[in-house]
C-alpha cells in the first residue's frame, strides 16, 4: 500500500517547523506576546511543541497523551529546538505507516476522521509557527503549496474556530496579498504583525 499524499505535505510542515524552532534565540523572553493574544510566548512554544510533535505520534498511535507530556514546561531544557525536531520526525514516521491513516482517531471521546487529524496538525504546524516566529523577531518560510493548503484548511473551519474562539474575525488584506497572507489572514492574523 502507498503513502498518503498529503504525508509529504505533512513531511515538509514539520520541517519547517524545526527550523522556526531552530531561530528561536536562546534569551527569547518567555513572557512576550504573541498574535495568539491568549498565549504567552512560553505558553505558545509549550503549545506547539505538545500538539504538533508528540501529540502528533501518539494520535496516529492511538494512544494517550501521557499527563507528564502536557503539563511539561518544553522550554525549561536547553535542548528543546533539537530535541522537537527530533519527536517531529518520530511523528512523520508514524504517519508513515499507511494504515494510520485509516478510520478515526478519539479526540477524548470525539472520534475524528485520521485524514483530519493530519490536515488540522498542518494548520498547527504552520499557523502556530508563523506566532511562534513573529513572537521571537523572526520569520517562517511557507512554499505556494503548503500556503494553498493552509488556505483551504482554514477557509473550511474557520467558521466553528470562530465560535469557540481558535480563530479571530478575518483580516482584511490587498488583492496583491500571497496565498499565505491570506491564509494568515482569513485565521484571524494580521500578516504584519509584530510584537
Amino acid at each position: 500500500m502507498n503513502a498518503h499524499p498529503l504525508l509529504p505535505l505533512l513531511a515538509r510542515a514539520t520541517a519547517v517547523a524545526a527550523e522556526v524552532a531552530a531561530t528561536v534565540p536562546a534569551d527569547f523572553r518567555p513572557d512576550a506576546p504573541t498574535p495568539c493574544g491568549e498565549f504567552d510566548t512560553r505558553t505558545l512554544i509549550n503549545h506547539w511543541v505538545l500538539y504538533t510533535s508528540h501529540g502528533s505520534e501518539h494520535r496516529a498511535r492511538r494512544v494517550e497523551l501521557p499527563a507528564a507530556l502536557v503539563d511539561r514546561d518544553f522550554t525549561a531544557d536547553a535542548d528543546w529546538r533539537a530535541a522537537y525536531a527530533a519527536q517531529l520526525e518520530r511523528a512523520v514516521a508514524a504517519w508513515g505507516e499507511p494504515a494510520v491513516w485509516e478510520g478515526d482517531v478519539d479526540l477524548g471521546g470525539s472520534p475524528y476522521p485520521a485524514v483530519g487529524i493530519v490536515r488540522m496538525l498542518v494548520l498547527e504546524l504552520l499557523l502556530h509557527g508563523w506566532d511562534v516566529a513573529r513572537a521571537v523577531g523572526g520569520e517562517i518560510t511557507v512554499d505556494g503549496e503548503l500556503a494553498v493548503l493552509v488556505g483551504e484548511i482554514v477557509a473550511e473551519n474557520a467558521e466553528l474556530f470562530r465560535q469557540y474562539g481558535g480563530f479571530a474575525e478575518q483580516v482584511a488584506v490587498p488583492e496583491s496579498a500571497s496565498p499565505w497572507e491570506r491564509a494568515l489572514a482569513a485565521s484571524g492574523r494580521d500578516p504584519h504583525w509584530k510584537g
